[in-house]
Formats: C-alpha cells, structure tokens, sequence
C-alpha cells in the first residue's frame, strides 16, 4: 500500500510541474492548475475549495507558509463534506491534495512549524498583501470613475488593471474565507480580535471582495461589480429599479434570506410563493432587466433617477404574453387580468416575471406552448390572490405534502412523468408513431376547454396525467401519425382532385378530337361524380387514419368526422346516380334532358357554396367578411364543415397583392403544364388508344388469364401508365424552370451580382465610402462635426465619408490578416488611409493607386501637347489623377515639415511658383519633364530613409538626400528662367554658400507625416498590378459580396444602444472541436495526413500563416512543435479550415467584435452622448476593443451561448474535447457554454439515483470554468431527438429579441457581422400582413473547392439557399425554416414551443417543423441577402449520400406529422401548391421520376413477353409515338439533374456573369455532374420510399471531414448495395429482357435510343460510387479492395461482430427495418413483381414452342426446386466425421458430372437451344431474389421451419453476383493507368484550378518525400 501511496505522490508531483511549465507559456490566458481544477462537482458546488487551491498556487511563490495553510483548510472543507468520500472523485481529489501538502511540509527542511501562529502569519499576509495591491485606493479610483462617468485614456493600462485587480478580489477573497474559519476557535483578543473586526467591516460596508467574485452572466445583480460597466448604464439602472420589492407588494416572512449584497424584488416574493429555484430566479431576473432595459433604450436613454417608461414595460408585457392571450380568447375564457389599462406596470412586470420563471423552469415541457399557458393562466390567479394579501403565503398548488415549495416537484414533475413513460413507449424510435404520445398530443390536450378538467391543482388521476400501462394505447389526442402513402393525398387531396380533374377533361376533349359541344359538354361534366367520389375518399381517409384518437379526441372533432363521411357518401351516390341519367338522355336523341337541368343546378349550387366558402375562409379580402359571419351560427356550421377550426392554422392569408403574385406564379405553370400535357402527352395516344381498343383478340406467347374480351386492358395501361407517372411529376419541372427565370429577375432586382470581380471592386471602390455610411453607420455617428462649414464640397463630403468608412474598413482588412488570407504587404496595400489629416484629397488604399505614378511619369515623358491634354490622359483613369494629386501634395507636406529657415523658404516658393504655372496651364514650361524620374528617384531615396527610425547616421543620410534633391530640383528639373531666379536669390545663396541649407532636418514626429511618409513610399515604389490584390480567392470573393452588398436595399442602422438585442445559439453534441497536434500528423493508409493536405490546398494561407507568427517559409512541423504558442496557432489555423466548433466561435464572436467597434466610434457616454468630440478622436479605433463601455455595451446587445450537451461527462472523463472547450472559454471572454450535468447519488438501498441539471459556464479571471447557473431538471431531458432536446435545455440562457441558430459546421466574417443590426431592424420592417418572425439569411458554403463532388454539391446547395429561398419567401410566401443561419423572434418562439419540434423520430428534421410551427402560428418568414453566414459542406460522396438519405428520410416522415397534414388543408390553394412542392412533393416527385423508369420497362416487358408489342406494331406501327418521346426526354432531362441545374445556372449567370456561367455550367458536365444528380436521385428515392413505407429515418452522423482517403470496395458495396446497386441490376434486367423479347421496327439501334436514360441510370448508380472514389482505378488498390471485399463477405461474424467486418452481420442489419405485419405485406406485394420475368421468359423458350399451356409455367418451379436441391447439396459442409465430409465430396462431385451430362444431352436431344440456357437465368433470377425477398419479409416462419441457413447461403450466393459484376469493369479499367490519372483530374479540377498537385496528395506524403 506505501508503494501504491508513493506512486501516486509522483504522479500528483510530475503533473503539477507539467501544469506549471505549460501555464509558463500561456501568459494571462493560461488555465487553472494542479488540483484547483479537479475539485469534484460535489466538493464544488457548496464550498469555495477551487477558489482557496487556485489562491495556494497563486501565492506559492510569494509565502510558501500561507500557501500551506490554504491547502490544509481546503483539505478539512473537503473531509468536513464527505468524511467517507462517497462523491465521484472525491478520493482521488483528497489523496492528491494530501501529497501536496506533504510536499509543502517537505520544503521546510524538517523544521517543526507552530500551528498556533498560523493565524496570526495569516494576518500579516493579508494586510501586506492589500496594501501592496493597493486594494483601498484602487477601489476609491474606480469608485470615483463610475461617479464622473469619463473613461481613462490608456484603455490597454485600464483593462490589465481590471484583469489584475479581479485576481487580487479572488485570492483575498480566499484569504477572508479561511480567516473566518480559523478564527472561530481563537482568542477574541489580540489578532483574533482585529481578524473579527475586519471581517465585521467587510460584511457590513465592503461588498467588492464578494462583489467582483460573485458569478454572473451578464449584469452583475447579485452583487455589485466595479469592473463591469454594464450594471452602470442608466437603462439597466433603471430596469433593475423598475423590479424593485415595493410598499404594494405583500411582506416577505422574516425567516426568509435575501443577500444583503443587493436590495429585495419582486423575484423574491415569486420565489418564496411558488417554491422556484435559486438559479432560475437569478437567471430570470437579468433576462427581466435585460428585456426592460433595452426596450428602454429604443425609446430614449433615461437620465439619471428617471423610471422606465411605461410604454416599455408595456411592450414587453403584451410580447411575452401575446400567445397566452390569444389562447385565451380561442378558448373564451377570461384573462388572469381584467384588462391591460386596469393593471399598473409593477403588475405587468411581475406577470411577465411569472410567466418567464414559469417557463425557465419547465425543461421538456417548454415543448408544449399551451400547457405553459395553462399552467401560468393558474399560477397568475394564485399570485392574484396573493398580491391582495398583506403577508406572502405560498397556494396550495406548489406545496408538497411534507409541506415543502416546489414548482419543479408538484407541477413540473408529474407531467414530465407522463411523458417519460410515453417516450419509453417508442422503443428508441422502433415502435409506431400511433402507439405512444408525443409532444405534440401533449399539448394539443390544452386547445380546448376541456383542459380546464385537469384542475388546479392538477388531478393526478386526469386523463392528461394517464401514464400507459404496458403496451395498452392511452390514446392520440387529435391525429394519428399513421405510417402510410395515403397521407400524400389526405393532407393534399385538393391538388390530387384537380390534377385528377384537369385530366379527365383534357383526355375527354382530346379524344371528341378538340370539338367543343354539348356532347363533349356532358362527357366533360363527369368530373363532378370524379369529384364527390375523391372527396369522399378523403373523408374515408380522415375516417381511417383518426383510428387511435376515437376514445381521447374532441367530440365535436369526431362528429365532424362522420357529418362530412356520410354527407360526401350520399352526395357522391346521389350525383352519381344523377349523372348515369345524364348519360342515357344523351343516348337518348328524344330525351327533354331532365335530368341534365337537374344535374346541372347541382352542381352548380354545390359548385357555389364551395366556392364562397373558399373565397369566404381563403381569399385574404374576405377575411374581416369571415369574421362577421361568425355572428350567425349557419355559417359558422357550413365553415366548420369546410374546414376544420384548430388553435393554430388559423389566419393564413396574406395581403392581395401578395396574393395576386403568387396565383399568376401558378397559372403561368398551369398554362404551361396543361398545354404539354394536352399537345405532346393526351393528344398523341388518342389514335394509339382508339385502335389498341378495336383490335381483334390477339395472340398471346403465354398462357393468359386476364386479358380475354377487355380491349386490351393492360396494353392500354402500359401505354397509358408513363404518361400519368409524367404528368403527376412534371409540374415540378415547370416549377422549376419559373421559379429560377422569376428569382433571377428578382435577385437582379436586388441588385445581386453587380460587383462580381475584383476589377469591379476597384472600379467602384470610390463610391463604397458613402454607400457604407448611408447604410452601415447609424444617424449618431453619420453627424458631421460642428466646425463643419455649410455647403462644402463633393470633394470634401466625399473626404468626410471616407474617414468614417476608413476605421472599418481596416478592420475588415485587419480581420482577412488575422485569419491569414493575406499577407502583411497587402494589408497594407488594402488598408485605407484614416483620411482625417490635412490633406485636401481623399486618399484611397494603396491597392488602387498601385503603379498609378509610373504610368502617369510614361504619359508625362510622351507629352507633345498641352497641359491640358496631359491632365485629361492622366484623369482618363481616375485613381491615376488621385494618385499624381496625393503624390504632389505629399511631397509638398514632408518637405515643409522636414526643414526650416531658408529650405522652408525654398519649398514654399517651389510649391508657389509650380502651383501658379499649373493655374495658368503652363506647367510645361516651368518644368522640365523629361527630368521627372530623375526628381522622383532622388525623392524615393529620400523617403525610403524617413520610414526608418531616426539616427544620428540616417539624419546626416537625410540631410544629403534633401540636399541631391535640391540640386535636381532646381538645376536639371526647373526652367532656365526659374533655375536663375532661384540661384540668384540671396538668402538661398547664402545658406548654400555657408552649408546652412538644409543642416538642420526635423525628423518626422506626428503620425499624420509619418503615415505619409510610409504611404508616399509605398506609392512611389509598388509596381503590382492592382488585379492581383488581394491574390487569396477567398479574400477576393469575401470583398466582392461585401461591396456589393452595400448598394442593396436594406433598413437603416440604428445606434448600437438602439438596436435589437440578440442572441446566438449552437448546438454541440461531440464533434470535433480544435484538431490536436496528433490529429494533424496521423497519417492515413495513404500517408496523408491533415496538415499535409491542408499545406497543399491552401499553400498561400499557409504562407500567410508563417509570416504572421514570424517564421520563414522553410519552418518545418518540428520547429513549430518546439514553441508551444506556435504550437497553439497551427492547431487553430487547422481548425479553422475544417468543419469545427472552434470555426464557428470565432465567426460568430465576429459579431461582439463589429458591435464594440460600432459602439466605440458612436462614442456613447452614460446617460448622454458626447459632443465635444475631436475629429481625430473620432475616427481613431485603437483600443476599442478594450473599451470598457464598448465591451459592455455589446454584452447588453449580444450574448452567445453554446450549447455543449455532454459536455460535463467529457469533463469528467478527461476528455479532449473537453479542453478544448475550455480553451475556447479562455479565449473568449463573452462565450458562454451550456451542458447537462448528470449527478449520481446512492441511496441507503443501493439503488442509483441521478439528478439532471442544466448548467452554464464560463471562464473565470485564472481561466477556470465559473458556474453562473446550475438548475435542476426533472429527469433525462432527452425524451425526444437529440438535437432539439439539447437546444431546449439551453434556451433558457438566451437573451434579447432575436435568436441565430448556427450549426457546429458555420462560419462567420466581420465585414457581415457588421450588417446584423440592419438585418435585425428587417424585424419591424414592412413584409406583409405580419411582421416578421425568421429572417432567413444567405449561405456561403466554404468547402465547395475541395473536389468536384464537393463542387456540384456547393452549387446545389447553393443555389437552393439564394434562389431558391428568395422565390419562396417571395412572391410564394412558403420559406420555411432549413436549419440554417436563419434568424428566429425569440419571444415569438419560446413562447410558442421553441425553435424545434424534439417528438422521437417523427421530428428527425427537427429544424424545418420551426417553421412550419411559425407560419401555422401566424408567423411571417422573409429572405435576406445582404447579409452572408459560411457553411460546410460534406465533400465526399458517401457523406452527401448519408446526408441526402437523413433528409430524405427526414421528408419521408414530415408525409405523416400533423404540421404537414393542417398545412396543406388550410393554406389558400395556391400557396398549398407552393407548400407542397417545395417539400414533401419534391421528394415525391424525385421518386416518380424514378418509378417512370420502371413503369415504362414494366409495361414495355410486359409488351415482349406477352407477345402484344409485335402484333400492337404491325396493325398500328404506333409505339415509338410522340407521347412516348415526350415522357421519355422529360423523365430523363430530370434523371440527369437538368432541371435541378436550372436554378443553379440562372445563380451563376446572376452573380458571375453569363460567360463563367456557361463555362461552369460546362465544366460541371465534363466532371459528370449527370452522373451525380443520377445517382442523388436514386438515394433520395431509396430513403423517402423506405421511411414511408417502414419508418427507420435516423441521424446519421456525416463526419464533416477531409475526404482524400480511398474507399474500400466493400464499404461502398455496404451502404449502396440496397439503394442503388439491386435497383440497378432490376432496370438492367428489365432492359435485357425488353431487348431480348421486344419488338421495334429499327432494331437494336431503336432500342437503345428508346432506352438510352434507363441504361444512363444503370451505369450511374453501379459505377458512380466508385468514378467518384479515389484512387477508385489504381490497380493496387483494386486488388487489395478485392481482397477485403472477399474476407468480408465470407467472414461468418457472430455476437457482437459490426456488418463492417462480416456479411452475415451488415445482412442482418439490411433487414431490421421490415417491423411491422403491414410492412411484411407491403414487402410481399411489391416483391411478386418479380414473377412476371419466369412466367413471360419460360413461353419464349425454343424448348416449348409456341405451347401456351400452364403446365410449362408450373414444370419450370419444378426445374427451379432442382436446381435449389443442388445448390444446397453443392454448399452444404458437415461438421461431422472425416468419412462424411468425404462421401459429401464424392455426392457432391458425382452431382457436378451428372448435372453437366443432363444440360449435354437435353440440349442434344430436344429442342432445348444454348440461348434457353441463358434464357432461364433471365427466368430464375429475379424469382429467386423474389424467394429471398420473401424469406426475410416472414423471416420469423423461415426460421421455424429451420431454413433460416440456406436462406442466407442463398442471399450471400446473390450478393457475391452483384459484387463481381460490378467489380469486373472496375478491375479491367484499373489495368489501364491513364484511366487513375483520368480520374483524379475528373475528381480534383477545382484543386488543380488552384494549383494543387492533387497526385502528390493521393500518392502521400512519404511519396512526396521520396520524389
């Protein structure tokens, strides 16, 4: 045990050394070290132990002594609270903090040391340690600085001060703490006695020690914090005023605790009545302050002691509660007030602090939006009650019955309980959607009165709390998520009916051959009994699919069910019935046509009162017409038949010019649809038809049995089925083709793409300046300084405009250095001059006026004219004449700076007599210039000097060049006449002649000359071409969307103090956060490793990098590892160029940077705005971001919070992630990270208990987490999906109006983070009948240059989030949200369930059902695209593939939610058509462009075997018709992406310009971009299809990684083997079969051209995966891939083995989504397809004939059970003796011989040929694919009757096919090595494009090396 004990001491010694020296190198930002950070969360969370270890180790060096007595105080602390250390940690914790005293102890040499004077040393310690910090007149400073309001000009000595100073608070805060407790045993004499005093001093009066360490998040209100400003601004003050505890407001009990540290409020009474916790309360009550405080500032800074304004407070009052009021009025039930004139505002604050503490601390019921109002709705009339009482006394409703107040245990819990139980009903998202309740069944129990049945306080026995009971239903509450296609045409039945309609009639007028007359009248008024029997289907299905909500839902509901069933029954007999009379009086040439008047006014009364319902509920004119209507109860009748009343829905209608947009949207598509459909679908196969139906009985090849005296029913339908598989889909293609030429015109409209180039960057850049000012600079810093003179000059404004552009500008340039995509010499080429000098000009950056001056001296010596035709030649390019008028008045201003005296006097007169000649155009006389270069050398030696700093050596240097230039001036550059005035003068001869002129040089001093001096030599020097500047495509592309940006329309910035308040929030869960040097080095199979890859892609970034940390380009990775601060960086400048968490903090805390500098130069003081500004002050930026106030008034705009979800375990397992995250909190001092801490506590039976808690951190002054709230849960928060469960918890420490959502995967830019208080007034923009509530944001995706995958699924993406967004936010009005930057109303949404819907599996694209949530709430959603966020990409094709699967599934179960289902019933028609293709029918469209494929080859199949195509074609010769070309060329233009590229090619032509839209577009065709659209195709198809049908959507992790690595065979065989490659081989077969058996009157050739998308679709999917993979076709990597494939595939596996290393086990997995019996019959029904190829095949036999007798079909199972025998004899292996392995062989052998003799004879003997041979492979194929099919849909009955194996032998004989056809073509290309080097150009163009040498990547690194 010693051994064990002294092992551990040097363990607990080596890390503290290591700690020590790492913390050595990171300076101020360095982390907690040795135990201080190890303390466990169960010694933390009631002890300061952290905080007394951290001041040991602060003071070790300074009194090693007092240093041991802290450790030894924190060790009693820590025994003291757990004496048997039962904590997690805890053990470890004490036994390492006991070696650490025994070191301490150790260090004393032996010396005894008194314990009794510890106290006393302690003492001393103290005393000195303040008085050498200066604690008391530190503390009197700062005091006096917050009362006078100014701040200190050395912002950089101030913010170390603060650092410092917070340090100090800390360590004698620790030192306090350990004094109180020693001294509760000492003397009261003595130094007791003065310890007592001091710490009765500091409780009393002093609270700065508890202050400044007191945590908090924002607004330091628990304590007051003199180094934060933010709780001194005069709003805030105010606010924390407003909530003040009251003389109104009941006593609070004696007994009850409030810090004596801050004044009481109206938060403590809220906390003592309803039992809320702690944190809660704190973290609700800076939300309150914040709210108040900032709707205070829009409305006015107050001035000191002035109350909040009312109208504020009102304003968050009806915000906070506009959801509980309109619940309210739905359910007509009075409000917990009387109204909002009756109550005062404390009443109004202290009902919106209710209602926030009672949703902060509501955990997964905040998902129920109602039930929160439910429950405050009760709470409010209990505080109502109590507010009347003098004395506070908690309601019954949150007391326990032990007498405790809990509102988390008596009201939060028991639903939560509910709840849990339900969700364990989903088995983990296995079981169906109908069996359990889910959050929204939950809620929509409080959408009507009969909530009010659960009472207050609530029934446990109710309904609502009815936990379920095994697998007993407790029943849906209003609709059941059936899993089933029929919800397509339930939720859309409209759409279905006209499309059903408007073919109907196109077909009946086609074939009356066009004729419009009464005959072709009455046939086309079929469409009515069409109509009432869809309707009526509808009904049924509303009838069928409500089946599980019957005993749970509304009866008014259920009653409405069954009215409108049987009304739309009788209704569809009755007009049926009517219509058959119809009929026969139209046989009937004597008829009176009774019964057509009859038919007709039914119609047209029903017709009527549909459409005046539709104009009365849908039409937006009619809405307040609606509304009146209510007051009669017939028409509130026929309304609720028609439609269904739901809380929400209600209300959607838009303004009608809104309105009128969007229908013409739709009708130019109808006339466009409806005119093919009728020309090239209908009209073509009317003569087909009519003939087809008029043949004789023809011929059959097989035995046929339902064909006979049908007209040839199902040759009719093969003819037929194409066209209407085209005809349902094509709408999507016009949809398509419209929407890109409209959001073209649009986005051209907006003026998008008008700077595209970096040429145009410059030619423009001279009007960005006030196009910033106008748009980006608010009203307060846009004033023009007083001494302004009135009506200046264009020059002068334009000089104005660029100084208050100049400061930002540069930090945006500033920022491109900082991340490295340009070098120091071009920062200082963009950067712009702050323009706030003396010059007269405006002096634009270096960049454009580049070799402007060389270019203008050519022209000079070229000169034979006039002055006037030079200055005309040179003004030709304006930055030209600006760079000559800058160069001449610069020099003026250095010389007239550099001397005096007679030098002075000669500048001056120089300057005098050359601007008089300019005056009077005679400069070509004055001067000489043939001898300007001469002047300008002489001038740039001069000023290459004066950039250096001064010397006595250098000054001497400088008075000689003046000297040279003097001479050359005067003597070779003047006139003659001019060159004898100036060497007569005398007092210039004099001072020549007695070497006075010119001794004395005064060196530049000011920064103006000295900014000068370096500009003029940059510009006398710099011989670049401007086109090169900036050379990083990045940089280039980042300014190009900046600028142009700024001529875009957008709102006006308000002051920052002004604007929106807002939030940004990240969902984290485990990726990767900062890539570890280890990371960056691994090196893959390949020898690639990470860094390797990104030197290579990004090489100029990577130079950037080394300059910018000042290493030469030739630093190698070992020299970089020796400096830990390099070290540091590289890990960084990796990380930012992957998809990392670090990535995205440091974009999106762009957004702090831009406010502080807003803030800064808005030079806000409190309470007032200064104005007695100087200019230069103004415009100077230095420091800003140590600005006090400007910190702290970006904290009071913005507020950042990470949402970390496991974050606490990765703490406790040490994990890396996990310091990463911390240094990440190091680093950013405003970031806040939010995680779910688990606790575990044993109780006394052993049993496990864990309690949840939802914490949030931040980083302390020594770099330490600090928790500001930790509050506790009911219970595992994720009940749903992981994703929105993990925003939920966190959503609570959001602040302000706004809320961004960003993934893990974004990036941000400072120059669009300065755009975001424009984009946040969009919020009270004009956007419709309703403000806004999501603003929906432009993406950039970054990682488009990877490869051309990454490239087509860049502009994909790209398109989609530009184009396709603008189209649909406007004219449509249907952009939901994607998951993207979009900006949320937070008070909107929290208010109203969130920002996500987190119901298991249901919800699996969680982010879109916020938007669909938002606009059936009324919500109003808008696109913007001024503003840009980054956003990655997956770059290989096996990530897009997952991805697109995860989406597709994710649609797949949006076909089933409810959200889907009200939205496509209650949106107008119109816009229901913009709703449904722009989501769910996109993906059901996708799919029939897939099945068309099939429906085509099916019937053309179909055709052949039967026999009918040959005798169809020889009577009608009409198969290859028009109709059929026009299916065929659609189909395939949407197969091969065509359409999908539309869109994507109006975007490029938009913003880059027709000639590179055309190259890309040409380029993306030659990378066979076709082939990927193809193969996206298939997998959107597989996974919309299979979610539908069997459910199984999930996450799907992508990666988000480089993608460089080659992909095994396998692998890919693994994931596409199911989606792609049987899917494949089917149409392939199918192709063959068409081929073998069909019949065309131009041969083979015919067929193929008829065939030629299906074959293209074939070739896609089998060999996509692998043309798309790496070293896809090097031949060594082909044989080891056929390797591994083969080891995997007759790998056995067992328990536990992953189906990546065995067949058996990936098989296994390949079936686990068949769960259900509907899905085994589905899988049966549509496996007998398979069928048809032995029943057709074995009829075309030679061997049969022309015999068409059932008895072939039926010897042919026979022959198929032999050769089953015989497979299962051939792979049958005993595990019995030696013999009978052997007589197996011999079975087996004499099997072999006999069967090869009996195929020799029959062939021989009877007419069986070779080709029947093949033929019944043809045949026994797909049937025994049909077998396996079936076998594993009834997998349960095939394993009891013990087949089970040879069922799997079978599919694994059938996989092992699959894999070498594949593989064949794949092994013989890779023999041919020009097809890898193909291939890698095909892959990596983009990389080549950018001078990678993408082969010496893929070869590795250690290949590079070699070469």
């Amino acid at each position: 045990m010693a051994r064990v004990f002294d092992n551990w001491e040097r363990l607990v010694r080596a890390t503290l050394q290591r700690e020590q020296l790492r913390n050595a190198g990171q300076g101020q930002g360095r982390s907690s070290s040795g135990l201080a950070s190890a303390v466990p969360p169960s010694l933390g969370r009631s002890t300061n132990i952290d905080l007394i270890l951290q001041a040991a180790d602060e003071i070790q060096e300074e009194d090693p002594n007092v240093a041991r007595i802290l450790c030894e105080q924190a060790y009693t602390m820590a025994q003291n609270l757990d004496p048997n250390s039962d904590g997690r940690g805890v053990l470890q914790f004490k036994t390492g903090l006991m070696s650490v005293i025994k070191q301490k102890l150790a260090k004393k040499d032996g010396a005894k040391i008194d314990r009794n004077r510890d106290l006393e040393r302690l003492w001393e310690f103290y005393q000195n340690y303040k008085r050498r910090h200066r604690v008391d007149d530190i503390q009197k400073a700062e005091e006096r600085w917050r009362e006078s309001g100014t701040f200190s000009t050395n912002l950089g000595e101030l913010e170390l001060r603060s650092l410092e100073m917070k340090k100090v608070y800390a360590t004698l805060r620790a030192l306090v703490e350990v004094m109180e407790v020693l001294t509760r045993d000492a003397a009261t004499d003595g130094v007791g006695r003065q310890i007592n005093e001091e710490l009765r001093k500091i409780k009393k009066a002093d609270a700065t020690l508890t202050g400044e360490l007191t945590p908090y998040n924002i607004v330091p209100l628990d304590a007051p914090a003199l180094t934060n400003a933010i709780g001194f601004f005069p709003e805030v003050k105010a606010a924390i005023s407003a909530i003040r505890y009251t003389i109104d407001l009941p006593r609070l009990p004696s007994d009850f605790e409030v810090s004596n540290l801050r004044k009481s409020d109206m938060f403590d009474l809220l906390q003592f009545v309803f039992g809320f916790q702690k944190d809660n309360i704190r973290n609700q009550r800076e939300n309150v302050v914040l709210s108040i405080a900032n709707a205070q500032s829009r409305l006015g800074i107050p001035v000191e002691a002035e109350p909040i304004d009312e109208k504020a407070i009102t304003e968050v009052f009806l915000k906070v509660l506009d959801n509980y009021i309109k619940w309210c009025k739905y359910l007509r039930i009075r409000l917990a007030w009387n109204s909002t004139e009756a109550i005062n505002r404390d009443r109004k604050l202290i009902l919106v602090s209710l209602y926030f503490l009672v949703w902060g601390e509501a955990a997964n019921v905040r998902f129920l939006p109602e039930c929160i109002c439910y429950i405050f709705h009760n709470m409010a009339k209990d505080l109502d009650v109590i507010l009347d009482q003098s004395e506070a006394v908690p309601p019954k409703s949150c007391k326990g019955e032990s007498g405790s107040i809990s509102y988390l245990q008596e009201i939060i819990f028991p639903i939560y309980e509910t709840m849990e139980k339900e969700a364990a009903r989903n088995n983990n998202g296995k079981a169906a959607h109908s069996a359990w309740r889910n959050y929204d069944d939950f809620n929509e129990y409080f959408w009507s009165p009969t909530c009010f049945e659960l009472g207050w306080p609530m029934r446990k026995d109710s309904s609502f709390l009815l936990k379920p009971r095994g697998w007993k239903r407790t029943g849906k509450c209003s609709f059941v998520e059936h899993r089933t296609f029929l919800h397509l045409y339930r939720s859309f039945h409209r759409l279905w009916i006209f499309l059903l309609l408007m073919f109907q009639g196109l077909t009946i007028i086609a074939f009356n051959h066009g004729t419009i007359n009464m005959d072709t009248f009455k046939e086309v008024l079929s469409v009515g009994p069409t109509f009432a029997v869809m309707s009526f289907l509808e009904c049924c299905l509303d009838v069928l699919l409500t089946f599980g909500a019957y005993s749970t839902a509304r009866g008014m509901a259920i009653s409405r069910l069954f009215i409108r069933f049987f009304w739309f029954g009788l209704s569809s007999v009755f007009v049926i019935y009517i219509y058959m009379k119809v009929l026969a009086e139209k046989n009937n040439r004597n008829s009176d046509s009774f019964y057509f008047r009859i038919y007709i006014l039914v119609l047209g009364v029903y017709a009527g009162i549909r459409i005046f319902l539709a104009l009365l509920l849908k039409f937006p004119a009619c809405h307040t017409l609606s509304e009146m209507s209510d007051q009669w109860s017939i028409f509130q009748f026929f309304k609720w038949i028609y439609q269904e009343r739901y809380y929400v829905g209600r209300g959607l209608y838009e303004r009608m010019n809104d309105y009128f947009r969007y229908v013409l949207f739709w009708l130019v598509i109808f006339a466009s649809k409806f005119s093919f459909t009728y020309f090239l679908q209908i009209e073509p196969l009317v003569q087909p038809t009519n003939i087809i139906r008029k043949l004789p009985d023809l011929p059959y090849s097989w035995h046929d049995l339902v064909s006979k005296g049908n007209h040839n029913a199902l040759a009719l339908a093969s003819l037929w089925a194409p066209v209407m598989a085209i005809y349902i889909m094509d709408i999507h293609i016009w949809y398509t083709v419209l929407s890109a030429f409209v959001g073209g015109l649009m986005g051209a409209r907006a003026r998008l793409g008008e700077i595209r180039s970096i040429e145009m960057v410059h030619k423009r850049f001279e009007s960005f300046p006030e196009a910033f000012v106008k748009n980006l600079v608010s009203s307060r810093a846009r004033r023009m300084p007083s001494e302004r003179p009135s009506g200046q000059g264009s020059q002068e404004m334009n000089k104005i405009f660029a100084a208050r552009f100049s400061p930002f500008w540069n930090e945006i340039i500033k920022s491109l250095r900082e991340e490295d995509y340009i070098s120091n010499r071009e920062k200082d080429l963009l950067s712009i001059p702050s323009n706030t000098g003396s010059l007269k000009l405006v002096q634009w950056p270096l960049f454009l006026l580049s070799s402007k001056i060389l270019l203008a001296i050519d022209l000079a010596l070229d000169c034979k004219d006039t002055q006037a035709d030079l200055w005309n030649r040179i003004s030709r390019d304006e930055y030209m004449a600006y760079a000559v008028q800058e160069c001449f008045y610069s020099i003026e201003k250095i010389l007239h700076s550099l001397v005096d005296g007679e030098g002075r006097l000669w500048v001056e007169r120089l300057f005098r007599e050359v601007n008089e000649s300019v005056m009077e155009g005679s400069i070509l006389v004055t001067l000489t210039l043939k001898k300007l270069p001469l002047v300008l050398s002489r001038f740039t030696a001069l000023s290459g000097l004066l950039v250096r700093n001064e010397t006595s050596e250098l000054a001497r240097g400088v008075a000689k060049a003046v000297f040279d230039l003097y001479e050359v001036v005067t003597h070779d550059f003047l006139s003659p006449n001019l060159r004898e005035q100036f060497d007569t003068w005398n007092i210039l001869a004099r001072a020549r002649n007695e070497g006075r002129l010119f001794s004395r040089i005064e060196w530049p001093k000011e920064p103006e000359i000295k900014e000068q001096v370096k500009r003029l030599h940059l510009l006398l020097t710099v011989k670049d071409s401007a086109a090169n500047i900036p050379k990083n495509l990045e940089a280039r592309r980042r300014l190009e969307f900046f600028t142009n940006s700024l001529f875009m329309d957008m709102p006006l910035a308000k002051p920052v103090c002004e604007m929106i308040p807002f939030s940004v929030f990240t969902p984290y869960y485990s990726e990767t956060v900062l890539y570890s040097s280890s990371e960056l080095r691994v090196e893959n199979e390949d020898g690639i490793s990470i860094l390797f890859y990104l030197q290579k892609i990004f090489p100029d970034e990577w130079e950037n990098f080394l300059e910018r940390i000042g290493r030469s380009e030739s630093t190698g990775d070992a020299d970089l590892q020796e400096s830990s601060r390099d070290s540091l960086e590289l890990r960084f400048w990796a990380s930012y160029r992957g998809q990392t968490l670090a990535r995205t903090v440091r974009g999106m805390m762009y957004y702090r940077r831009a406010l502080m500098l807003q803030s800064y130069l808005e030079k806000r003081a409190f309470g007032e705005i200064e104005d007695g500004y100087s200019e230069g002050d103004y415009f100077s930026t230095q420091g800003f971001e140590l600005s006090r106030e400007a910190r702290a008034q970006a904290d009071l705009k913005f507020t950042y919070v990470v949402s970390c979800q496991i974050y606490g375990q990765q703490k406790q397992k040490k994990a890396p992630e996990a310091a990463d995250i911390a240094l990440l909190l190091q680093r950013n001092e405003a970031l806040r990270v939010a995680f779910i801490h688990v606790e575990e506590n044993v109780t006394n039976e052993g049993k496990v208990l864990k309690e949840f808690y939802s914490k949030l951190v931040k980083a302390d002054v020594h770099g330490k987490d600090q928790e500001i709230y930790s509050i506790k849960l009911p219970g595992d928060p994720k009940l749903g999906e992981g994703k929105p469960e993990n925003q939920n918890h966190a959503i609570i420490f959001t602040r302000g109006e706004a809320v961004q959502t960003i993934d893990m995967n974004q990036d941000n830019y400072l120059e669009e983070a300065m755009k975001m208080r424009n984009l946040l007034e969009e919020f009270r923009g004009n956007h419709g009948l309703r403000p806004p509530t999501i603003l929906g944001v432009r993406e950039h995706v970054f990682t488009g240059s990877v490869s051309s995958l990454a490239w087509f699924m860049s502009n994909q993406e790209t398109s989609f989030v530009t184009l396709g967004q603008r189209i649909l936010a406007y004219p449509l009005k249907v952009r939901m949200h994607y998951g993207h930057p979009d900006v949320f109303d937070r008070i909107f949404h929290i208010s109203r369930g969130g920002i996500s819907k987190a119901s298991r599996v249901i919800n699996i694209s969680e982010d879109i059902f916020a938007g669909f949530n938002s606009t059936l709430r009324q919500g109003n959603i808008t696109h913007h695209e001024y503003i840009q966020v980054g956003k990655g990409r997956d770059v290989g094709l096996n990530q897009i593939a997952l991805f697109e699967g995860k989406v597709a599934g994710g649609n797949g179960e949006q076909v089933l939610s409810r959200d889907v289902y009200r939205l496509g019933q209650l949106l107008d028609f119109f816009r229901m058509l913009s709703f449904y293709f722009t989501t769910v029918g996109y993906y059901l469209c996708t799919m029939m462009t897939v099945l068309t494929v099939y429906i085509f080859l099916y019937g053309r199949v179909y055709l052949a075997l039967s026999g009918l195509d040959s005798g169809i074609s020889s009577d009608a010769r009409l198969l290859g018709n028009t109709a059929l070309d026009a299916v065929l060329n659609a189909q395939f233009l949407v197969q091969i992406g065509v359409f999908t590229a539309v869109p994507m090619i109006m975007g490029f032509i938009l913003e880059q310009g027709l000639l590179k839209a055309v190259f890309s577009f040409i380029t993306m065709q030659l990378q066979l971009c076709s082939v990927f659209f193809t193969f996206s195709l298939g997998t959107k198809t597989h996974y919309f299809g299979r979610t539908i049908l069997h459910g199984g959507a999930k996450y799907k992790a992508t990666g988000r990684g480089f993608v460089v690595r080659h992909i095994k065979f396998a692998e890919n065989y693994r994931l596409y083997s199911r989606s792609h490659f049987v899917k494949a081989l089917e149409v392939a077969l199918l192709l063959i079969v068409y081929i073998a058996y069909g019949y065309t009157k131009g041969g083979a050739t015919s067929f193929i051209l008829v065939t030629i998308s299906s074959w293209f679709l074939v070739i896609s999917w089998l060999f996509a995966p692998y043309i798309f993979n790496p070293s896809g076709f090097e031949w060594q990597k082909t044989v080891e891939d056929f390797d591994d494939w083969t080891s995997w595939l007759l790998y056995k596996g067992g328990v536990g083995v992953k189906g990546e290393y065995s067949w058996e086990s990936w098989w296994d997995e390949e079936q686990m989504h068949i769960q259900t019996f509907r899905g085994r019959i589905l899988e049966t029904i549509l496996s007998l397809r398979f069928l048809m190829f032995q029943y057709g095949i074995v009829y075309k036999f030679h061997l049969t004939g022309k015999s068409t007798s059932l008895a072939i079909y039926g010897f042919s199972w026979v022959v198929l059970v032999v050769f089953v025998v015989l497979f299962k004899i051939f792979t049958f292996s005993p595990k019995k003796s030696t013999n009978f392995q052997l007589m197996m062989r011999f079975i087996q052998g004499v099997t072999a011989l006999g069967l090869l003799a009996a195929i020799i004879l029959v062939v021989a003997f009877t007419n069986l040929s070779v080709p029947d041979l093949f033929a019944s492979l043809l045949a026994f194929i797909p049937t025994g694919w049909l077998i396996l099919s079936l076998a594993i849909a009834w997998n349960r009955l095939v394993k009891s009757l013990g087949l089970w194996d040879s069922v799997r032998e079978f599919a694994r004989l059938y996989d092992a096919g699959m894999g070498m056809i594949i593989f064949a073509p794949i092994a013989v290309l890779s023999w041919f090595p020009f097809i890898s080097t193909f291939q890698s150009r095909l892959l990596f163009n983009q990389a080549f494009s950018r001078g990678l040498e993408i082969s010496i990547i893929l070869a590795g690194n250690k290949a590079n090396v070699q070469t």
